[in-house]
């Protein structure tokens, strides 16, 4: 990764954080609440995951230990606000499991593992694909490792800084060859970017009123 790549990073995060200040992403109260919203958030809005922590919390199922006891169909029932539902219970359930019985109920040690250990067992993990356990990584673990998602590859390949079917590890590395690896700064600079694709890049973009608009540097 050159320099150059290096001060378009930058200089992309000084444009959209003087556009929209502090993102104050991710919105919760726990480590495991972030857990459960990055499975839940999964194709997903997030006014409809919002709505599944809000069931989950007033059933007292927000906790690991508690999650864990839950039948999945109970668990279904609390998080249909979110699609593909039965298919989420189980991969909460999955997720539970695996903390419970590999690493004692120990969220706390599971989520202080090395970056290079915990990213390859959150993927060996059914239901935790790539964006959803680096979600983890960098919210519920606060270590460096950025989140790709949609509005990011969309905001990239329209403004010519990555192809348009470059896979997920690539883009990855796109930025995190380009930046330096700080959490804190990872965190708002995903959440910047996401703001840019909701508001902006959209299917049919918005680019008149796009902080980024007419911006094509490499």
């Amino acid at each position: 990764m050159t320099d150059t790549h290096r001060t378009v990073m930058h200089r992309v995060f000084d444009r959209l954080f003087q556009a929209f200040g502090p993102q104050y992403w991710w919105p919760a109260d726990t480590p495991f609440e972030v857990i459960v919203g990055a499975i839940l958030t999964q194709n997903a809005a997030w006014r409809n995951v919002r709505k599944c922590i809000e069931n989950l919390k007033a059933a007292e199922l927000l906790d690991l230990k508690a999650m864990c006891a839950a039948s999945a169909e109970d668990l279904a029932a609390l998080i249909r606000p979110s699609v593909y539902y039965n298919r989420k219970a189980l991969k909460l359930k999955t997720f539970c499991e695996h903390v419970r019985t590999r690493w004692e109920g120990d969220l706390d040690r599971f989520l202080t593992q090395k970056m290079e250990d915990l990213r390859p067992e959150l993927l060996g993990i059914s239901g935790i694909g790539p964006e959803t356990a680096d979600s983890i990584i960098l919210y519920a673990a606060f270590q460096p490792s950025f989140v790709v998602d949609a509005y990011t590859r969309r905001i990239l390949s329209r403004h010519g800084w990555a192809v348009e079917d470059s896979d997920y590890d690539e883009l990855r590395d796109y930025f995190m060859n380009s930046l330096e690896p700080e959490a804190p700064f990872y965190q708002e600079f995903h959440a910047l970017l996401d703001r840019t694709g909701h508001l902006f890049c959209k299917s049919k973009p918005l680019c008149d009123s796009c902080p980024l608009n007419g911006w094509r540097e490499t």
